[in-house]
């Protein structure tokens, strides 16, 4: 897969796994998420946000690993939990990073004792991880990326506050959020937690359009 200084085993894990190219999305996104930026990237369904989630992930993650978490993944439901796990099995296998997934049916005390032992990317749902993060101190100082996926479906559940909750408990870290439209509520929540992110806005051809500020990071790049 070509893509600028992309990590080499994480390339290998790809190519192995059939993505001998990038899409147009991670193409155009790479850069910047890996600059560290917030951003906000609109893409229509199918377009594989999840596994430029996961790649992006593994490309800033890898290498190291550590106790607490590093990268916290808000999903939908469980269906989308056993997804991105699955993701980060397939692509992370040369990582040597520690993924977890909860969600609302798993099993409090175990998942809570499962991530007390050391973990590296947190998976799960808006009102798994409210209820986990109210009640057991995680250090989340070492916290490196905060990334919401498929925002429409999980605030129009209105999901907010649980996430605001959990964000305004983090002090520095990058915020990406991945949706297929920008919403009103989507505004609203990028305002309150998001540092001038980058917006990405992906057609249904698969084109980007970028702001000004977008193309100077590029040419930068």
């Amino acid at each position: 897969m070509k893509l600028k200084k992309i990590n080499e085993k994480l390339q290998d894990a790809l190519i192995e796994n059939g993505l001998t190219e990038a899409n147009v999305l991670q193409q155009e996104t790479f850069s910047t998420i890996k600059s560290g930026a917030d951003c906000i990237i609109l893409s229509p369904a199918g377009s594989g946000k999840s596994t430029t989630i996961v790649l992006n992930v593994i490309q800033q993650l890898s290498g190291h690993t550590e106790e607490s978490p590093r990268a916290l993944i808000f999903v939908e439901d469980k269906a989308k939990v056993l997804e991105m796990e699955a993701l980060f099995e397939k692509y992370g296998k040369y990582s040597n990073l520690e993924v977890y997934g909860v969600h609302d049916k798993g099993d409090m005390d175990y998942d809570k004792n499962y991530i007390s032992t050391g973990i590296d990317v947190l998976i799960g749902t808006p009102n798994k991880l409210s209820d986990m993060f109210t009640t057991a101190g995680y250090n989340v100082n070492r916290l490196k990326m905060f990334i919401i996926d498929d925002a429409d479906p999980i605030l129009k559940l209105r999901h907010e506050t649980k996430i605001m909750r959990i964000s305004n408990s983090i002090t520095k870290t990058q915020r990406i959020i991945f949706a297929e439209t920008l919403t009103e509520r989507i505004e609203i929540l990028a305002d309150k937690m998001m540092l001038e992110p980058y917006l990405f806005d992906m057609d249904e051809e698969g084109e980007e359009e970028l702001d000004e500020e977008e193309d100077d990071i590029q040419e930068e790049e």
